[in-house]
């Protein structure tokens, strides 16, 4: 199985401004914890026991919120407030490393899962989760992530997580083509390509690629030839045709509900789902939201 992650988490979030401009997308809080945190614990629960944080020099924070705080955690020992030590204590169980590599220059997607070469390795799978996006399970037995990898386990090629969205909305997504019928949910099929936001009478389906990649050590070397894309930057999609042209593609399809929080409404929807169901401000919330209601 797949035990090694990355996370590219280098890049302004240009959508969430002003709100990024002095703190990290990725930092910005749904409910009680940070958008990344969210992502860390999906890798974990899937088995990922090695995440690799592909950074820059403004992304300190990230670091520093996985990172042990020794003054804190006195100070809490000393006040007494041992629950909230535990709780800091056991952001990371201590079975799982953090690593983190710097993206010197912004090139792109593909250029920042490249930079993880020198942890991951070229003969090793490992899986890429954009911090963007959160992937909520609550209402499935079991995660997407976990049956992502288990596919990957079984069909020993690379799998691209997938939704179904709505057809008029297509052309906001990177859009697959599967060979043959569309899977049904927690399956997998080949493809035959992928379409970039590709016009609604264009699209070959309306299953859009949400972030979530299982692939091999053998992308490496494909990303270190692929040229520069569109907006000039290296992009993970290319690398992924070649992959496919190479030794096949398939698309994972989900089940569960994501929520786009590089881009304000999302952030706002994934706030609404988490806060509903917390299990020591949801009823509160929700008694906040029918107050709200009853006087639009």
């Amino acid at each position: 199985m797949i035990r090694k992650a990355v996370l590219p988490v280098a890049g302004f979030g240009t959508r969430c401004l002003p709100a990024s401009k002095a703190i990290p997308k990725e930092m910005i809080t749904i409910v009680d914890r940070p958008v990344i945190q969210y992502v860390v614990e999906e890798a974990i629960a899937a088995g990922i026991r090695e995440i690799v944080l592909v950074t820059s020099s403004n992304k300190s924070a990230i670091e520093n919120h996985f990172d042990t705080h020794a003054e804190l955690e006195s100070s809490l020992e000393k006040k007494g407030k041992h629950e909230l030590l535990t709780m800091l204590r056991n952001l990371v169980p201590d079975n799982v490393n953090i690593i983190s590599i710097r993206q010197g220059v912004p090139l792109g997607l593909g250029h920042a899962v490249l930079c993880a070469r020198p942890i991951i390795g070229d003969d090793e799978p490992f899986a890429v989760l954009l911090p963007d996006v959160l992937v909520d399970n609550s209402a499935n037995a079991a995660t997407d992530l976990a049956g992502m990898l288990a596919a990957f386990d079984q069909q020993k090629v690379a799998q691209l997580m997938v939704e179904e969205v709505p057809w008029e909305q297509v052309e906001k997504y990177g859009i697959v083509a599967p060979v043959g019928d569309v899977p049904a949910a927690n399956e997998s099929a080949d493809l035959a390509g992928m379409v970039e936001k590709p016009k609604r009478d264009a699209a070959p389906s309306n299953l859009a690629v949400i972030g979530r990649y299982a692939l091999p050590g053998s992308i490496f070397s494909i990303l270190e030839k692929t040229p520069p894309g569109a907006g000039g930057e290296i992009q993970l999609t290319d690398a992924l045709e070649t992959l496919r042209e190479q030794s096949g593609v398939q698309a994972y399809r989900m089940q569960g509900t994501t929520y786009d929080c590089g881009h304000p409404l999302g952030y706002l929807e994934a706030t609404l789902a988490y806060a509903r169901r917390h299990p020591e401000f949801g009823e509160a919330f929700q008694a906040l939201l029918s107050r709200y209601q009853q006087g639009a």
